[in-house]
């Protein structure tokens, strides 16, 4: 049975980082979205013409043609959405940041429950081709025991920070960057942070940030991230007692689907890193460079829908979003006290 999903929202997220992986996956099909704006709605039927359009979630959810939906509006209005759509019996993918606290999450999770719908969290980047690789070296024991990873990426792209308190980048990129560190390396015991803001119009608002985190197991993460510092910067670093691991990505996914191209065009080409961004790996036997793992942001959405269909593991659970969420919660509170903060 394929799976009939709405895209709710056609910004940046719904036409460039959803739609195309949609299509893309096994086991789903693109099956309306929700857009209003007369030039939205004009992008959408532009780029899929047989695809129906709803001017409001209300409306997809009357019309029936949709057994789940993804949501992505701006954070202010997606708590809203997902509980009308979970009320209406869907199953949901939440966008990131997936709520406003890990409390709000939680009970997210909760509604979703109570009603035997599942909930989803949009975390793309758990399959980068960077990420994939440095998982897959790790899983070689070349690196010895792990000791720590440094995960950084700074984007020269002022336009798109969300300004105010409720915004920043904590929630945007933070999102990303620890649920990677949670996704390869488990649980976070400890948080401390450093985050740098700027006074704009709407509020104060964090443009950059430093993150430590000590996982349960021992190890230690650092995340970090800007996008008013005009640097474009993706490092992945990783120590251990037997070596190291360097690598240099290029996000190929994202400028892939920003130059136009499409998973579909060639999915055995989609998602490889050029060779000058290979990784390499330090030990005793000298520096040796590795091929990237293949990208392949639209696994989340087959997942997703074979999820659905056997009542199997979610690729990204509300729990997990919610775990998310505690850290970026204790980073804040880390900052604002100085100190490192337990969870």
């Amino acid at each position: 049975m394929t799976l009939r999903l709405g895209v709710v929202g056609y910004g940046t997220g719904g036409q460039h980082f959803h739609s195309p992986f949609v299509h893309s996956a096994e086991g789903v099909t693109l099956a309306g979205v929700v857009a209003r704006a007369p030039a939205t709605v004009a992008k959408v039927r532009a780029d899929w013409p047989d695809v129906p359009v709803y001017a409001s979630l209300t409306d997809l959810i009357a019309a029936g043609t949709c057994d789940a939906v993804t949501i992505t509006t701006p954070p202010a209005t997606r708590r809203a959405l997902v509980l009308e759509a979970i009320a209406a019996g869907l199953h949901v993918v939440a966008d990131k940041p997936f709520a406003p606290s890990a409390a709000d999450a939680r009970e997210l999770a909760q509604a979703a429950e109570a009603k035997g719908v599942r909930l989803g969290v949009f975390q793309n980047r758990r399959w980068d081709a960077d990420l994939r690789t440095l998982a897959a070296v790790i899983e070689t024991g070349r690196l010895g025991t792990l000791w720590r990873v440094h995960n950084r990426m700074d984007f020269d792209d002022p336009a798109t920070l969300e300004h105010g308190p409720e915004g920043g980048l904590l929630r945007d990129l933070g999102s990303h960057l620890v649920d990677q560190m949670l996704w390869l390396l488990g649980p976070v015991a400890h948080v401390s942070a450093h985050l740098d803001h700027v006074d704009m119009p709407e509020g104060l608002t964090d443009a950059a940030f430093h993150i430590t985190l000590k996982h349960q197991s021992g190890v230690f993460s650092v995340v970090s991230a800007s996008k008013l510092n005009r640097m474009n910067t993706r490092e992945l670093r990783a120590y251990g007692d037997k070596g190291a691991w360097l690598q240099h990505g290029t996000d190929v996914q994202a400028q892939a689907i920003f130059a136009g191209q499409r998973p579909w065009d060639d999915m055995a080409a989609w998602g490889h890193e050029p060779e000058h961004a290979w990784g390499t790996l330090h030990t005793e036997a000298g520096a040796e460079r590795l091929s990237s793992e293949q990208g392949r942001y639209h696994d989340y959405y087959s997942a997703f829908a074979q999820a659905v269909a056997t009542g199997g593991p979610l690729p990204v659970s509300a729990a997990e979003g919610a775990a998310v969420l505690d850290v970026l919660d204790a980073a804040r509170l880390s900052h604002e006290r100085g100190t490192s903060v337990a969870l």
